[in-house]
């Protein structure tokens, strides 16, 4: 299989793990303490080392460094913005389309090289 689609995968699943690591705890935990909260994040945040350390290493074998960081941002944001909508019940803003466009001109920018 691909290695970039291998190291998206990973990254995918790693950013799901991540996202609930930094943000569930605002829903779930708010009425504890903070070294609990920061305590349950940890633990979930190994889960995310879990898929990250590989999905990079693996992306590294055909991939920059740069390009691997622009790879996990666009990812972060596709996996963020549902979470804060369904999970967080946030509202959808338009700022999350400019955030986006602003994403798809750093993946033409880092990748451009590869384009021509």
């Amino acid at each position: 299989m691909n290695p970039v689609v291998i190291s998206i995968g990973l990254l995918l699943c790693s950013n799901v793990f991540m996202t609930f690591a930094w943000y569930a705890h605002l829903k779930e935990l708010n009425n504890k303490p903070w070294i609990i909260a920061a305590l349950v994040s940890w633990g979930i945040a190994l889960f995310e080392y879990m898929f990250q350390v590989p999905a990079n290493r693996i992306g590294f074998t055909v991939l920059s460094v740069g390009e691997l960081k622009i790879v996990q941002e666009v990812i972060t944001l596709s996996v963020f913005v549902p979470f804060s909508l369904y999970y967080l019940k946030e509202p959808l803003k338009l700022d999350y389309l400019w955030a986006g466009l602003c994403l798809v001109g750093a993946v033409y920018f880092i990748f451009r090289s590869k384009f021509s």
